[in-house]
C-alpha cells in the first residue's frame, strides 16, 4: 500500500493494533516509550521512528493511542514531537481518550502546520483490539476520514463518523457512561445474588435470555465470576474516561448523576490500590462492602 502509518504509544491497545495494520500490508513506522514493544514490532517488519518527531517525518498518517490527554499534548507539542516532523498535508488522528476540548485546540495546532486532524477513539477493549473488530468513533473532515477509512477497517468494524473535530471524543465519553454505570449495575446484582445465597452464574445465565442481555452482562459478568481481573481495560484510565465525561457535562449544562456516582466508584477503586486492574474488578469493591470479602481465586491481586 502506498500509505506509511505512523503508530505512537504501544501499549495494551496500541500494539495489537499496530500489529493488525501491519497484517494488512500498510509500511508501519513506530515508536513508544518503553523499548520492549518497538523492538518486538521492528521484528515483525515495523520500522523504529525513534521519537515521536521521526515517526511523523516518515509518515503520510501519524496515529496516536496514549492514555491521558496531558500525554497526548506532550506527544504531540512537546519537544520532539509530531508537529515538529508532521509534513504539510500530512493526517494526525487521535485514537486516545481525551478531553473534547483539548482535542479541539489540538486540531488547530495540526492545521497551523499544514496538517488536518482526527479525532477517533475506540471501544472493545484488548480483545477487540487484538481481534480488529474496535468500535471507532470519529471526528474530523468527511473528506480526510475516507481518506483515512481503509486503515480504519484494519482496526475495526463499526466504523461511524460521528460529526467534526471533537465529535468522536464526545461520542467515546457516552459510550464509557453506559459501560461504567452497566458494569456497577452487574456488580451489584452479581453481589445480592450471593448475599442472598443464590448461584450468580446461574442468575446471569437466565438474565443473558431476556431484556438485561448486554456484552458487559455477558463478558464482565463472566470475568467476575471467574475472578478474572487481568486488565483488558485499567480502572484508573476509566475513572480518568468519567472524569472527561463530568467535564463536557458541566461544559454543556448535562446533569450526569449517575455518571457522577460511578466516577466516585472507580476513585474509590484506585484508593484500595486496585486501579490497574480491569475496570470489572468494581465488582470486588461492591462484594467488600456488603460484607462478602474476597470470593475465590483472583486473575490479580
Amino acid at each position: 500500500m502506498a500509505q506509511t502509518v505512523g503508530f505512537i504509544g504501544l501499549g495494551i491497545m496500541g500494539k495489537p493494533m499496530a500489529r493488525n495494520l501491519l497484517r494488512a500490508g500498510f509500511r508501519l513506522v513506530v515508536h513508544n516509550r518503553s523499548r520492549g514493544p518497538v523492538e518486538e514490532l521492528v521484528a515483525q517488519g515495523a520500522l523504529d521512528g525513534r521519537s515521536a518527531r521521526g515517526v511523523a517525518e516518515a509518515a503520510d498518517v501519524v496515529i496516536t493511542m496514549l492514555p491521558d490527554t496531558p500525554d497526548v499534548r506532550a506527544v504531540v507539542l512537546g519537544p520532539d514531537g509530531v508537529l515538529e516532523g508532521l509534513r504539510r498535508g500530512a493526517i494526525y488522528v487521535d485514537m486516545s481518550t481525551i478531553s473534547p476540548v483539548a482535542t479541539r485546540e489540538l486540531a488547530e495546532a495540526v492545521r497551523a502546520q499544514g496538517g488536518v486532524m482526527l479525532d477517533a477513539p475506540v471501544s472493545g477493549g484488548e480483545k477487540g483490539a487484538i481481534e480488529g473488530t474496535l468500535s471507532i468513533m470519529v471526528g474530523g473532515p468527511e473528506d480526510t476520514f475516507r481518506e483515512v477509512l481503509p486503515i480504519f477497517q484494519a482496526l475495526g468494524k463499526n466504523i461511524v463518523r460521528i460529526g467534526e473535530v471533537g465529535a468522536g471524543q464526545v461520542a467515546k465519553a457516552c459510550n464509557q457512561i453506559v459501560v461504567a454505570v452497566t458494569i456497577q449495575a452487574v456488580s451489584e446484582a452479581l453481589t445480592l445474588a450471593r448475599k442472598a445465597g443464590v448461584d450468580p452464574a446461574r442468575v446471569r445465565e437466565a438474565l443473558l435470555g431476556g431484556f438485561a442481555q448486554s456484552r458487559i452482562l455477558d463478558l464482565h459478568g463472566q470475568r467476575i465470576l471467574e475472578r478474572n481481573f487481568q486488565p483488558g481495560f485499567r480502572a484508573r484510565l476509566h475513572h480518568k474516561d468519567l472524569g472527561i465525561a463530568l467535564e463536557t457535562g458541566r461544559a454543556t449544562g448535562t446533569p450526569l448523576w449517575a455518571t457522577a456516582l460511578v466516577h466516585e466508584v472507580f476513585g474509590a477503586l484506585r484508593a484500595r490500590g486496585m486501579g490497574d486492574l480491569d475496570h470489572s474488578a468494581v465488582a470486588r469493591l461492591v462484594e467488600e462492602l456488603a460484607g462478602l470479602g474476597d470470593a475465590g481465586p483472583q486473575g490479580v491481586h
